[in-house]
């Protein structure tokens, strides 16, 4: 079990703003000067403009597979389903044929969302008419138990590429990931794995990187072993890192951990997370395989409730390796200002 970690609403927005540079578009820009008591009703806000969005480019079609008794063929015929028919002495066909739908589950899952936030008791009047004049042009298209949906098999093209973020924001809420709490704050349900608000947390932290420090190369980058060239690296555990930015010769690894217990307990004293530190540590010394001190890593993590959160500097074998804390329940400002100084003082930008 974790402990909880608060988060100000209005930060789970700019979080969004940055994960998905759509939210960035004029129509969002309201969303910010208003205020949330909530999580579920910052959510209902930015999907009700997201959908009247989409309504505005039509919402997506598929060709859907459909089987049906006809009196003439349509498609292909069903060998099976028309015997069948013939046997009972009906002058119907029975084939399966393709049909071009809104019915498909990108458009059911928005309706299956939408509904649950309609059905909310968090959710203000205004946004729930909001979101019930968004609902009137789903008519033809079912709900879908949220158990069922394949997250990992939606497929996005051409022609769904704005679903992408959609698809993401009703993913936040259908996972029941988030539980509000106090006014002007939400935390992680105690049971809910970490895991699903640290891909929040590490996009975001690379989108910031990447919007505001042009001059760096940002980007999640594969590291190499350090092995001799003979030498076959394929039973090796591949090293992606969540952040790398780089600049001229140097290169600084932001590892983001977002956990309800930065620190581990060994007898009765806080030690910082082994794992966490051998992990980073090994991207660094594998990257700077000529110790050259220009690599250096660091271990971002999200602030809990614990008293002492860590705020350290090493110097290991001529790199430097940090670990240090992100408060989110503190105004966006402050959060920037931190990640602004992480940057600034490893490459000397000042």
């Amino acid at each position: 079990m974790t402990e909880d970690k608060g988060i100000l609403i209005k930060n789970i927005y700019y979080m969004l703003t940055y994960a998905f540079q759509v939210l960035r578009q004029s129509n969002y820009e309201s969303i910010e000067a208003e205020s949330f008591e909530n999580i579920h009703d910052l959510f209902a806000e930015i999907l009700s403009k997201a959908v009247s969005q989409q309504l505005k480019q039509g919402l997506h079609k598929e060709y859907i597979s459909k089987q049906e008794v006809l009196p003439v063929l349509k498609g292909k015929l069903d060998i099976g389903g028309t015997v069948k028919e013939k046997l009972q002495r009906k002058q119907l066909v029975s084939c399966e044929h393709d049909e071009l739908t809104e019915n498909n589950v990108f458009n059911q899952i928005i309706k299956t969302t939408t509904d649950l936030l309609i059905r909310h008791s968090n959710v203000s009047t205004e946004r729930r008419s909001a979101l019930k004049k968004n609902l009137l042009f789903f008519g033809d298209i079912d709900c879908i138990e949220p158990s069922l949906i394949k997250w990992d098999r939606l497929r996005f093209h051409r022609n769904n590429q704005t679903y992408k973020m959609l698809m993401n924001i009703c993913w936040f809420i259908l996972d029941g990931m988030l539980l509000s709490t106090e006014k002007g704050s939400y935390k992680i349900a105690s049971f809910i794995d970490d895991q699903k608000m640290h891909r929040l947390y590490e996009h975001f932290v690379l989108e910031y990187y990447r919007k505001h420090f042009p001059q760096l190369k940002v980007g999640a980058d594969q590291i190499k072993w350090d092995i001799a060239e003979d030498e076959n690296d394929i039973f090796l555990p591949a090293m992606q890192t969540d952040i790398t930015l780089k600049n001229g010769v140097k290169t600084l690894i932001i590892d983001t951990k977002y956990y309800g217990k930065a620190w581990q307990t060994q007898y009765d004293a806080n030690t910082l997370r082994s794992n966490n530190l051998y992990q980073i540590f090994t991207y660094v010394k594998n990257l700077d395989k000529e110790s050259t001190g220009n690599v250096g890593g660091m271990l971002l993590y999200a602030k809990t409730s614990e008293r002492i959160s860590p705020d350290c500097d090493y110097t290991m074998g001529n790199n430097k390796i940090s670990v240090k804390t992100l408060d989110l329940n503190l105004p966006f400002n402050l959060i920037s200002s931190q990640l602004n100084s992480i940057a600034n003082k490893f490459f000397d930008l000042n």
